[in-house]
């Protein structure tokens, strides 16, 4: 989209009615783009999300030395795979906030030989990566913070990643987990994962092993508290078709159920891995009516949503889509098990309750998540800590509310760069701008 500063949002006048075909998963694409470089030969992928996260990977791993063609008009990468650890012995690499990008490049560059340097904007420099590095060092690698605090920037030194034996928390990022299991196929003697604690948004470990199955490689993962990945197995190029992005249909779901409307969303359907899609199944709970297919899930919106009390640990990067559409119902939204986005792009808790009460939102924030009421919601303008999701959950809240605006619309190029073009295209209306 054009920059901006404020985006202001059309309210629905009707139910929205429409057939929704979503960008590339980040999530599928970052891994993608890893796996495939791993490979021995070309891989296509296709459908490939463009945005800054995926762009900061591919920028990377070219510095690191893999050959990579971006075609964004036809949504397609091209990766020629090595089949094996990073050509480069010393790279500077930079990911902006993409914390995919960091954690999974991080034990990509232990598989090498040299000396690797990560690191990204003032906010990743206070986001957590240091299970991974103790992980790593575990493993023999010289991996550590610059500063000691835990953060990037991130300092690697090896000589090469064996493998073996690593316990690891589980609380704080799923993506410490998925970064070792998608380079434990190259190492000699495979990784053994031994997770501490309750795993957070597990469903994002069952996507990493689709993605390595499907180039090749397995991995055993035994009640999320033990996962084992063999050694000396190889990754396989291929041809492979990036599903649509199952966190931003959840944009279009609300916008449906809030609306008491009609959305399709198209190649997205009950065999996706994702498991941001299960906001569907909440939303039913709540009283919109979902239907499944193959390849694709429409949800209708009730006349009037419900109250529900809902754990999103294994969801968490919709729960403030959830938030920001809980004052419409007719009774309280507790929403739990969320501590752990105190540490993402912003702290998420805290930004959420912030904004919901500069709309006069009722909301009680607690330790991990929210309590949120009924509420009449008046106009304000949206400040979003230059996070991507809050400016995608509030333009929902927007269909609702007359006059609401949202700072700092560019924000969402980290994952979704056309979003506000396409969600205009709901009330059938371009977004008034200043």
């Amino acid at each position: 989209m054009k920059t901006v500063e404020v985006v202001e949002i059309v309210p629905a006048t009707r139910p929205i009615d429409a057939n929704i075909h979503l960008p590339g998963s980040k999530s599928y694409t970052n891994r993608a783009l890893l796996v495939a470089a791993l490979a021995n030969g070309e891989s296509i992928l296709s459908h490939a999300l463009f945005s800054d996260d995926t762009r900061y990977m591919i920028g990377a791993l070219q510095s690191l030395g893999i050959s990579i063609e971006a075609n964004p008009e036809a949504e397609e990468i091209r990766v020629a795979g090595i089949g094996g650890p990073p050509p480069a012995e010393l790279a500077n690499l930079f990911v902006g906030n993409a914390g995919t990008a960091a954690r999974f490049l991080t034990a990509y560059v232990a598989l090498g030989n040299g000396r690797y340097r990560i690191d990204g904007v003032k906010r990743m420099h206070e986001r957590p990566i240091g299970p991974l590095l103790d992980a790593l060092q575990q493993l023999g690698v010289d991996a550590r913070s610059e500063e000691n605090n835990g953060c990037p920037p991130v300092l690697v030194t090896s000589r090469g990643l064996i493998g073996g034996a690593v316990t690891i928390p589980g609380h704080i990022s799923s993506q410490f987990i998925s970064a070792l299991m998608m380079v434990a196929p190259m190492t000699r003697r495979g990784i053994e994962l031994i997770i501490e604690g309750d795993l957070v948004s597990k469903p994002y470990v069952d996507l990493t092993a689709s993605v390595m199955r499907v180039f090749g490689a397995s991995a055993v993962i035994e009640n999320y508290q033990r996962i084992h990945v063999p050694g000396q197995q190889r990754y396989h190029a291929r041809q492979y078709a990036v599903e649509p992005d199952a966190s931003a249909a959840s944009y279009f779901l609300a916008a449906a159920a809030i609306t008491s409307g009609r959305v399709r969303i198209a190649s997205l359907g009950k065999s996706s891995a994702q498991g941001d899609l299960r906001l569907a199944q909440i939303l039913e709970k709540m009283g919109c009516q979902v239907t499944w297919a193959a390849d694709w899930i429409e949800l209708r919106g009730p006349d009037q949503l419900h109250g529900i009390d809902v754990d999103m640990s294994e969801l968490s990067d919709v729960a403030q889509t959830l938030a920001a559409i809980a004052p419409f119902a007719d009774s309280p939204v507790r929403i739990r098990g969320i501590g752990h986005i105190r540490l993402k792009e912003t702290d998420r808790l805290r930004a959420v309750t912030t904004e919901l009460k500069r709309l006069s939102g009722n909301v009680q924030e607690t330790a991990d998540g929210w309590e949120i009421q009924p509420s009449v919601l008046k106009a304000a303008t949206i400040e979003t800590y230059d996070d991507h999701r809050m400016a995608m959950s509030f333009a929902v809240t927007g269909l609702r509310v007359p006059g609401l605006r949202i700072a700092n619309p560019a924000c969402v190029a980290k994952t979704f760069p056309d979003f506000f073009e396409r969600f205009a295209d709901l009330t059938d209306a371009s977004p008034g701008t200043d």
